[in-house]
């Protein structure tokens, strides 16, 4: 029987989660090898097909959330999986702290200029859910803002798919050990040294509290509309596995078509 990866790994709303019950080895009984890439292989080439479909479409649009500890994997999950499809019908968007003029403006507006155009596939790697995560952890605004946030970006995801952008939400869950090996191979590769600083470090200091800030915001924030997935990372070729099938079955539900020609092509002549 073919693997529902959806069913598996959604959040179900209105559930609490408790990411200490979540495996983050787990690879829901599927092993590495040629089969597996193979696998992959095909649901990419899948994904290549039903990207050109939406872009020809062109009433629809999928946004892509990956969120995540450090070394969770989201950008190799964005390389792995994305790497395939057309790069004009894909836009990747990264959110860092936010500009003068960005924290001039309410906490959704740089993010509402980002969601994809139909027709395209927009990826964020970090997103809007940053404002009810490091801000509640650093305490960077008072509880009585960021608690109203889930309710806001609950809303704001309703307002995207009402007018036709599906929302896809991926949680990369690696446990701490594995965030410390994935540092010490960024240490003990010179290629890989730039993209550890000691801020890495220190925020492991937090991690507890960051766990509970994913869990609420999971909780609270998993829609029929824009659901969420928990996607155990801490084996890479099963991440990816996993967000690539996710993504086309979710591109699948959105029955796509292609439109009809603007021209009567049994009337073309040739000169």
């Amino acid at each position: 029987m073919a693997t529902n990866f959806s069913k598996e790994l959604i959040v179900k709303p209105g559930h609490k989660v408790n990411l200490r019950q979540y495996d983050t080895g787990n690879t829901l009984g599927l092993e590495k090898g040629r089969a597996m890439k193979a696998s992959l292989t095909k649901i990419l080439e899948k994904l290549d097909k039903l990207q050109y479909l939406l872009y020809a479409d062109h009433k629809h649009a999928l946004l892509v959330v990956f969120q995540g500890l450090d070394a969770a994997g989201k950008d190799g999950a964005i390389r792995g999986v994305m790497s395939g499809v057309n790069p004009q019908g894909c836009r990747v968007s990264s959110f860092k702290p936010p500009s003068p003029e960005e924290a001039a403006h309410d906490f959704l507006w740089r993010v509402h200029k980002a969601v994809p155009p139909y027709g395209d596939i927009g990826i964020f790697n970090r997103s809007h859910y940053e404002d009810v995560l490091v801000v509640r952890v650093h305490n960077l605004v008072p509880k009585d803002v960021w608690t109203k946030r889930y309710a806001q970006i609950n809303e704001f995801e309703a307002i995207l798919d009402a007018n036709n952008v599906r929302v896809v939400k991926f949680f990369l869950h690696i446990s701490k050990d594995e965030q410390k090996k994935r540092f010490m191979e960024r240490i003990d590769d010179p290629d890989k040294r730039w993209k550890i600083s000691q801020a890495d470090f220190n925020e492991r200091r937090f991690w507890d509290e960051y766990t509970e800030a994913y869990e609420d915001a999971l909780a609270r924030c998993s829609t029929k509309r824009a659901p969420w997935f928990v996607i155990p990372a801490d084996k890479k070729w099963f991440r990816n596995l996993a967000v690539s099938h996710i993504i086309v079955e979710t591109l699948e539900d959105m029955r796509l078509k292609f439109p009809p020609p603007t021209i009567d092509v049994k009337k073309l002549k040739w000169r």
